[in-house]
């Protein structure tokens, strides 16, 4: 290049075009390699995952009927027996809080000190953090409660399930569960790689033939039944259920989820309601997250399966131990619960007062006990979904269940009822949920039309 100036002379140009000649040469061939397998889009597609194709289907159905989405409504400020939707209060029946307990003053005031003093997380897993003080004060009320030797508390109630099922059961055994078992048991089962029946709703003596059939066959066999089923607010015979597993060597294990502050004259759970003593169950579960104003289960029953739990079961000895505040809260409103047997009272009345009033409007309300979870059966999940929208636009939030939950001719709205639902509220939640069906009559064959038209 000349001294001073911008341009290249022929020469340098060349010489520049050489080098670079000579660098592409020797630099190693690209090109794009061929896949390893040779494997269909599908394989990489998320929208060809089970399932999707008809969410979307109901989604665009929905969009037809301008029909908005009635599930993850953004809740503005506490849920109770009211809550603020969209900045309108709404009377409010999908909620968990049975016994009013979430904003309770000593509730709160315990989670607060419990952040002050620990923290929000115990940031690791029990056996590797250590305990906190209230993750045992907890489990040994919890076990006061059910009359057994010990309780473990866990961060996830569907974990619970799954990994205790999974991790004492196994290939050579069976568990025998009521077809209407919550999910996590399903899944649990599957983990475990035993062998796993259903036997019909509440129907003991389709049970009995199940364990006469296949009781030889395996080692350990477990029976699994829920103390109030989520779906229909009813809840079986245990004291048939106890002298079966005696009879048949099996364990029995209650999920009492939604039994526990519910059921029973002071909410101790199904034993209390059956007058059975509770160490007559061998495996009792629950949850944090509804009564006890929390999150996460628990398993109580003896010291062998406790500590068994404690020092085998992934759910527990590979996760983060309950967070202090969590479990403050809980423990705060189990006392509450104990101490305060007129909320149970309350709750009780209401329940039945829903009950009685969705009869008398001519709504089926399948088999509900009519304590704090009583269905409308609609037969129809768009109708449902519909109804759902129908009653919020009239100052009701109401969750619809809907197919694959349960199955189509069953598609319902749930109502959950608490002890702080006025009688106003119980009474017009009935009437006005009569009236929005009375006003879909008619729309079957047009849902079921377009649906087709859909598909």
């Amino acid at each position: 290049m000349k001294s001073g100036g911008s341009r290249l002379s022929e020469q340098d140009r060349e010489a520049l075009l050489a080098r670079v000649n000579r660098r592409k040469a020797s630099a190693p061939a690209t090109r794009t390699a061929p896949p390893a397998v040779a494997v269909p889009a599908s394989a990489t597609d998320f929208t060809t995952l089970p399932g999707y194709k008809e969410v979307q289907m109901q989604r665009s159905f929905a969009d037809m009927l301008g029909m908005e989405n009635p599930f993850f409504r953004v809740h503005e400020r506490r849920a109770g027996a009211d809550t603020l939707i969209g900045n309108r209060v709404l009377s409010n029946f999908s909620s968990y809080d049975y016994l009013g307990l979430n904003t309770h003053p000593e509730v709160g005031e315990a989670a607060k000190a419990a952040i002050d003093r620990y923290g929000t997380s115990t940031s690791a897993s029990r056996l590797v953090a250590g305990e906190r003080p209230v993750h045992r004060e907890l489990e040994r009320l919890l076990a006061e409660v059910y009359g057994t030797e010990d309780c473990v508390v866990m961060v996830s109630g569907h974990a619970t399930n799954v990994g205790v099922i999974g991790q004492i059961m196994g290939p050579k055994d069976l568990i025998i569960h009521d077809e209407l078992i919550h999910n996590s048991v399903v899944v649990g089962a599957q983990l475990s790689g035993a062998q796993r029946r259903s036997f019909p709703h509440n129907d003991l003596a389709a049970l009995e033939r199940l364990l006469l059939g296949a009781r030889r066959q395996y080692g350990r066999v477990l029976i699994v039944v829920e103390g109030l089923y989520s779906m229909d607010g009813d809840f079986p015979d245990l004291g048939t259920l106890v002298d079966m597993k005696k009879r048949f060597g099996a364990w029995l294990m209650v999920d009492d989820a939604h039994g526990l502050g519910v059921v029973g004259r002071t909410g101790r759970g199904l034993a209390e309601q059956a007058g059975i003593d509770p160490t007559e169950v061998d495996i009792w579960m629950g949850t944090l997250s509804k009564t006890l104003s929390g999150a996460g289960g628990y398993v109580a029953g003896s010291s062998a399966l406790v500590d068994y739990v404690k020092t085998a079961v992934g759910a527990f000895v590979f996760s983060v131990g309950l967070s202090p505040p969590v479990a403050a809260a809980a423990l705060a409103a189990l006392k509450i619960m104990l101490r305060e047997p007129e909320r149970v009272e309350r709750l009780h009345r209401n329940g039945q007062r829903f009950l009685q009033a969705a009869r008398r409007h001519g709504l089926d309300t399948g088999t509900s006990a009519g304590l704090a979870i009583t269905p409308v059966i609609l037969g129809e999940s768009l109708k449902a979904a519909m109804l759902s929208n129908r009653l919020s636009d009239r100052g009701f939030n109401v969750m619809p269940i809907l197919h694959p939950a349960v199955p189509e001719r069953m598609a319902r709205l749930r109502f959950f009822i608490t002890s702080e639902h006025t009688d106003e509220q119980l009474d017009g939640a009935a009437r006005v949920t009569a009236e929005e069906i009375a006003g879909l009559a008619g729309t079957s064959e047009v849902l079921r039309s377009m649906a087709q038209a859909l598909t």
